[in-house]
């Protein structure tokens, strides 16, 4: 099977562990290169924050459980990209419509 190299989610989590130290957890995943969680809205409780992962193996499995140890949910996968490199989207008609 072909290897994860970019794995972007949309994520509820609470407040606490900040995304320092989620970030920080999910980089020590073996396969995973480099982390990136931004915040895109906050509520009372929680934060909805996209993650983004990049690697040479990033196991979906792997991601989840600590996102849900840290009391966090996936709510979906918004981007996925496996093979040998990473492809980067090209602009489309449809992209320049929006």
């Amino acid at each position: 099977m072909g290897e994860i190299r970019r794995l972007v989610l949309d994520v509820l989590k609470p407040y606490e562990p900040s995304i320092v130290v989620l970030a920080s957890q999910l980089s020590e995943l073996p396969g995973i290169e480099a982390v990136n969680i931004s915040i895109y809205e906050i509520d009372r409780k929680v934060e909805n924050a996209k993650i983004t992962l990049e690697g040479y193996d990033v196991v979906y499995e792997d991601v989840q459980r600590v996102i849900e140890e840290n009391g966090g949910a996936v709510h979906s996968i918004d981007e996925v990209a496996a093979g040998k490199i990473i492809i980067e989207d090209a602009e489309t008609l449809q992209d320049a419509l929006r």
